[in-house]
């Protein structure tokens, strides 16, 4: 993931919403969101990375949810590092609060390349980051990440966080707000953009919501739910390198229940 925003307590009826961009080099082969398990045996519904195995999205049938971004550091990539993919289902295997399964996460995660997460229940939630030194307890309302800390007020977090909050706010059900804050392919006038050490074309390209290009993008976007009764929805869209939707799938579940749902098929694009 690349940008999500969040909402906790903040909707009259979701305790949980959270929209989510996936951004990822093209040729990295990926399976849409399904229920799957990981390496270490959790079962989790989200997207899968073929290369390394793990998820960057996901939730589990007790509703812990969980998410990464990567930090944007250029320079200090190591191609021979542990992946980022396994904390997501390290996260969600976790039986203890959101601060105390952070901490342990972080831990066990210190030689990946730089990443943010993001976890929690219906109860608690929790910001880490192995490129910070302590876990943040997380309060009810909106939040965002994208690569660099919590909350960092980078143009598209802006205006993504906004557009959640106007969704609680209104108490909206209908999800196509959503879709279209995570559509966005506006970039950031010159005067905003953050200096984070890559080209001034680049910095352009990454300050939009929705990101395009030939070899990196925006690969899937993601909205999960959890309403105040438990129960759960999960979809995701799938785009080519030239940004065209190729696909959607869409889950619904009940937390604690053993009954998992397909809504939705995988669809093709309308032509």
């Amino acid at each position: 993931m690349c940008l999500a925003v969040f909402a906790l307590d903040a909707h009259p009826r979701y305790r949980l919403v959270v929209a989510a961009n996936r951004d990822e080099f093209h040729a990295r082969p990926a399976a849409a969101a399904r229920w799957w398990r990981a390496r270490n045996g959790t079962l989790l519904l989200g997207g899968r990375d073929l290369e390394a195995g793990g998820a960057w999205l996901g939730v589990n049938a007790v509703g812990r949810w969980a998410f990464v971004t990567n930090v944007r550091e250029p320079g200090r990539h190591n191609p021979q590092a542990p992946s980022r993919g396994e904390i997501v289902p390290r996260l969600l295997a976790a039986f203890a609060d959101a601060v105390t399964t952070m901490r342990d996460a972080l831990v066990d995660a210190r030689a990946c390349n730089g990443f943010n997460a993001v976890a929690g229940t219906l109860g608690d939630a929790a910001f880490g980051s192995n490129r910070q030194s302590d876990v943040v307890a997380l309060t009810g309302g909106v939040h965002g990440v994208s690569n660099a800390t919590l909350d960092t007020p980078w143009p598209k977090l802006v205006h993504a966080r906004e557009r959640l909050a106007r969704f609680c706010a209104l108490g909206a059900d209908d999800p196509a707000p959503l879709w279209e804050l995570l559509a966005d392919r506006a970039m950031a006038p010159d005067s905003l953009l953050p200096r984070t050490g890559v080209t001034l074309d680049r910095e352009r390209m990454l300050s939009a919501a929705f990101i395009v290009g030939p070899v990196y993008g925006t690969r899937a976007s993601t909205l999960l739910t959890i309403d105040v009764g438990g129960r759960g929805w999960l979809a995701e869209r799938s785009y080519d390198r030239d940004g065209v939707f190729t696909g959607e799938v869409a889950f619904e579940f009940h937390i604690g229940s053993d009954a998992i749902v397909v809504k939705a098929q995988p669809r093709p694009a309308v032509v």
